[in-house]
């Protein structure tokens, strides 16, 4: 008879990931190669964030999943049930109760705290990937903190556009030594890495990798100075259905009438604020 391990994966590859999770954690922004499992999901859905998940999670653990700020997506819907289903562990679609959080795209508007872990699904772990090609010379471009690459690639976007061109995936400089790639949440999360109390774990399934920003970290998006960072701007603009204005906001269109409108991204901080609302409003 087949056994049936806690969290689908054997003790063996969960204690190997572990493993490469701890030297993640004590090395900043290192990318550390690992033996990606096969699961019941194919590569690129998000195999490296649910490894780490599966590894790490425990019995009294409360998760919650997100995917580009939804958890009733369909990827959300469908991890979460896998690791329910192989855990019997509780879950949640509150930030501040998850313990466990596995993201795609997203770090949730409610600010984190200590002893929350933040689990991030990367598709290129690599940021210098688009200016070299070689696993082999990237490398020892990390190994000498050679990232002229990367400025380079950001030098010529502001010659092009005038600013840097990257809607999402924006790199970072990570404890003042290794560039990385923070996986493509939008620009407007990026200032959220830097001394977050939680710790923020990223995994890479496809391309076998996992790096890591213990909490309260330095993480500086790259920049020049006379060009600073700049994360998305909705100026003018705030959610229709609570008026927010400092979230990451979704633009719409109203199907009936064709009109644009905006709606913040993060589906859990949305609901709570309308909530909050509602039970001020019967009080």
């Amino acid at each position: 008879m087949h056994e049936r391990h806690f969290a689908f994966l054997d003790e063996s590859s969960k204690k190997e990931i572990r493993r490469a999770v701890l030297k993640a954690v004590a090395i900043p922004g290192y990318q550390v190669p690992f033996a990606s499992r096969e699961l019941p999901i194919a590569r690129g859905w998000g195999t490296g964030g649910l490894q780490i998940t599966l590894s790490l999670v425990g019995k009294d653990d409360i998760i919650k999943v997100i995917d580009q700020g939804s958890d009733e997506s369909v990827n959300a819907v469908s991890l979460r049930n896998l690791i329910q289903e192989t855990t019997d562990v509780a879950s949640t679609i509150h930030t501040t109760e998850a313990t466990l959080i596995q993201t795609r795209h997203r770090v949730p508007e409610q600010p984190l705290k200590e002893g929350q872990i933040l689990i991030l699904q990367v598709p290129l772990p690599e940021p210098l990937r688009n200016v070299e090609p070689s696993e082999y010379k990237t490398k020892k471009l990390h190994a000498e903190a050679d990232y002229s690459g990367a400025w380079l690639k950001l030098f010529e976007d502001i010659m092009c556009y005038g600013q840097a061109a990257t809607g999402a995936d924006h790199p970072v400089f990570v404890n003042d030594r290794y560039v990385m790639a923070p996986t493509p949440i939008p620009r407007f999360d990026n200032p959220k890495l830097d001394h977050n109390p939680a710790l923020m774990l990223f995994g890479a399934g496809r391309e076998k990798k996992i790096y890591a920003v213990p909490p309260y970290t330095k993480v500086v998006s790259l920049a020049f100075d006379d060009y600073p960072f700049q994360r998305e701007r909705f100026v003018g603009k705030k959610c229709r259905l609570t008026g927010l204005e400092n979230v990451y906001l979704d633009e719409l269109i109203d199907e009936a009438t064709g009109e644009v409108y905006y709606q913040t991204n993060d589906s859990s901080y949305l609901l709570e604020f309308l909530n909050r609302d509602e039970g001020a409003g019967t009080v």
